[in-house]
């Protein structure tokens, strides 16, 4: 079988290596068994982080690179075990953890039996090339320390959403995402099924436009239409995205496009026609430059039974 981290690459690394990591570590965890010590390979970092000193969960966090939460985990472990203890520091205020003599014992066995065996393993593993691979390893986790992995994702965002021309080919597209939408919350009426079913001679013979929205890994996911009413007019129409995008934005990216083309166009007026029930989408078409109007109510609201909000495309007008 195929393995799918393997085949994923980059974009799975850290499970990739949080996987090597448990890996190494059951093979560690049995050499450490064999040598007859009581610790786990998680709690050799701590046993070398107290090699003849004290220090507070702060300093241990510093020291070993792990979430508060993960070394006082850890460090209860240890005093649990008897191998670690917990004292007030000189100000009565913070607590130190020192090695008890019994866990001092413990990592006098650990570097005589279990870290030589580890480390010669390593090196066998890599055929000579482990400190290359280590010094790969600190190289990331400091380029991590200086920029958090989200953070250089959202710098180097990959387009996810890009914008397509009409072309018969997406015609079932057009009708299907429409559709969807329309009979989920309404029904489809006679103008609906002939501007759908005819997308080419309804709409982009007479000079309108449609646009899709294709986003990367799902395929088109939006549609909206600019229907040609007039000699300058233009009514936004038959907008619906696929539930699949939710979350991309896919709708407003969309929306901005097909204005973007209207304005190309010199549309005057660009209005549309909805029902108040779409909410969400009313609050996107306010949220880009439409206001609700009365006047185009009055000229085109009676083109669907549904139709009981209208607005027009003012962007200046507050």
């Amino acid at each position: 079988m195929t393995d799918l981290m393997q085949q994923m690459g980059a974009v799975f690394l850290g499970s990739r290596l949080k996987r090597l990591g448990e890996r190494m570590q059951a093979g560690a965890a049995r050499i450490t068994a064999d040598a007859g010590l009581p610790v786990q390979p998680s709690h050799m970092a701590f046993l070398a982080a107290l090699d003849g000193q004290a220090m507070t969960i702060g300093q241990l966090v510093q020291a070993v690179g792990v979430s508060q939460p993960g070394v006082t985990r850890s460090v209860g472990q240890l005093v649990e075990l008897g191998l670690a203890q917990s004292d007030l520091g000189e100000d009565q205020r913070q607590r130190t953890i020192s090695l008890t003599p019994a866990g001092t014992a413990v990592l006098a066995r650990a570097k005589l039996y279990v870290w030589p065996q580890v480390e010669e393993a390593v090196h066998a593993l890599f055929g000579g090339r482990a400190d290359s691979f280590v010094d790969q390893i600190t190289e990331l986790e400091a380029a991590l320390e200086a920029t958090p992995i989200d953070l250089l994702a959202s710098r180097a965002r990959p387009e996810i959403l890009t914008i397509r021309e009409y072309s018969d080919d997406l015609a079932p597209h057009f009708h299907d995402i429409n559709a969807e939408w329309i009979n989920a919350m309404f029904r489809l009426e006679s103008i609906d099924r002939e501007v759908l079913e005819n997308p080419r001679a309804k709409i982009i013979e007479p000079g309108g436009v449609i646009l899709f929205v294709e986003a990367k890994g799902l395929g088109i996911v939006g549609t909206c239409a600019l229907l040609k009413t007039g000699a300058n007019s233009y009514e936004l129409t038959k907008m619906g995205v696929r539930e699949s995008a939710r979350g991309l934005k896919a709708g407003e990216f969309l929306l901005s496009a097909v204005i973007d083309r209207a304005m190309s166009l010199n549309a005057d007026p660009l209005y549309l026609l909805t029902n108040a029930k779409c909410a969400a989408a009313i609050h996107l078409y306010e949220k880009l430059g439409f206001q609700h109007d009365a006047e185009i109510m009055a000229r085109y609201g009676a083109l669907y039974a549904r139709c009981n909000v209208a607005m027009r495309y003012r962007p200046d007008r507050g």
